[in-house]
């Protein structure tokens, strides 16, 4: 039985309820001339991923094109360094680099089954965009990135690629010229191209059932995660699991099937930036209060009067002023504990692993790494850290801390 078919139909204490809210996050704010576009999802999402013929279809990508299962790594050093035993689950090694072709390779599926033959996307650190034209090469259909100007010139090797594989990169020069604004620009051009159009949205963001699907896709992590740690270990629950969120969708696919285990402690690394307080952050749960963002009721950083506050990170993957609808009733729960991360510790990780373990990581990926020394995890105690992406992308920005 795939992740997929197990949760289907399924409300549990973290699950999204039939109107697409988990506890009190979540729903659908949407203006008029999306909705024959959300409803339709909503209507035929689940049924659709479903049926044998896109599972089969999906798990034959899965293993033959991104290269799964990737490994469940045991990282001797960095254990011995925190002395406590320290798995790494290495989405780096899916191709393209990074766990967002999980997503779109599902979403790509799912947009040719309604029909459409046109996507457009947002992405930050250009993984999103990167595995959104790839599946978009491999299938045959147009694409079109939005992309704040500022990631444009920080992540300029996820741009070329992009455009080597076919997509249109379009800039969003508004407001912080980041991941929040490329959303906005994504937004818009699929409420002018409603009828052919299919928006792959990269994390666990917008209106129900945008956060559930990506999260669905994205859960084969730790469905593997399960299957390798028993194999290795011989039970399947870790007492740790550990991941970055931005919007969250690596952290959304780390966490489904710990949900309900709550043996098993989640955490959830968000990016500090230059300290909570600094006026230049990303932290969303220590900075933010319930709001709407990009279609959903979630936790945002904004105003008194309701403006939303521009994010800081030096991970453009990061850089965005709110979280997931899940995360958020994660945190609210307390069912998740949250850091913030601060932009010289991720560097900081993201050297330690490099030097301990021969893998670079993306910065992103560093701020959960980072985590590792507030934890004070036992010697007998077993901790996952989702290696998200790979560094690749990030070497212009390690360079200038050497």
């Amino acid at each position: 039985m795939t992740s997929i078919e197990q949760h289907k139909g399924q409300e549990t204490a973290f699950g999204v309820n039939a109107k697409g809210y988990y506890g009190k996050f979540g729903g659908a704010y949407i203006p008029e001339m999306l909705y024959p576009n959300v409803e339709e999802l909503q209507q035929n999402y689940l049924q659709i991923i479903s049926q044998p013929d896109f599972q089969e279809e999906f798990q034959d990508l899965l293993k033959n094109y991104v290269g799964r299962p990737t490994p469940l790594y045991f990282a001797n050093r960095l254990s011995e360094k925190y002395k406590t035993n320290i798995y790494l689950k290495r989405e780096d090694l899916c191709h393209t680099g990074a766990h967002k072709v999980n997503n779109t390779i599902g979403q790509i599926l799912l947009a040719k089954r309604l029909g459409k033959h046109k996507i457009v996307a947002e992405t930050g650190a250009g993984q999103h965009g990167v595995a959104t034209a790839t599946v978009c090469a491999l299938m045959g259909l147009e694409c079109i990135v939005y992309m704040g100007e500022i990631d444009i010139q920080r992540q300029a090797p996820n741009v070329a690629r992009m455009k080597m594989l076919g997509a249109e990169v379009r800039p969003a020069s508004s407001g912080s010229k980041t991941l929040k604004d490329a959303t906005n620009e994504a937004l818009r051009h699929w409420i002018n191209n409603p009828v052919d159009t299919h928006y792959i949205i990269g994390s666990v963001v917008g209106p129900h059932p945008y956060p559930d699907m990506v999260a669905r896709f994205q859960s084969v992590i730790s469905e593997e995660i399960r299957s390798q740690l028993f194999e290795k270990t011989g039970k399947e629950n870790p007492d740790y699991v550990i991941a970055c969120v931005g919007g969250g969708s690596n952290a959304a696919g780390a966490f489904y099937h710990f949900l309900d285990e709550p043996d098993v402690k989640l955490i959830a690394a968000e990016a500090g930036g230059h300290g909570i307080h600094s006026g230049m952050s990303a932290a969303t749960t220590f900075l933010g209060k319930p709001g709407v963002l990009h279609g959903s009721k979630s936790i945002l950083m904004q105003t008194e009067d309701g403006q939303v506050v521009e994010p800081h990170s030096i991970s453009a993957g990061l850089d965005y002023p709110g979280i997931g609808p899940l995360h958020a009733h994660l945190w609210d729960s307390g069912r998740a504990k949250f850091y913030a991360i601060t932009d010289d510790e991720s560097i900081e990780a993201g050297f330690e692993l490099t030097k301990l373990e021969g893998i670079i990581p993306a910065i992103e990926s560093a701020h959960a790494l980072s985590v590792l020394k507030y934890l004070n995890a036992g010697a007998n105690e077993t901790v996952v850290v989702n290696l998200s992406g790979r560094g690749d992308k990030d070497l212009a920005t390690y360079m200038k801390y050497l």
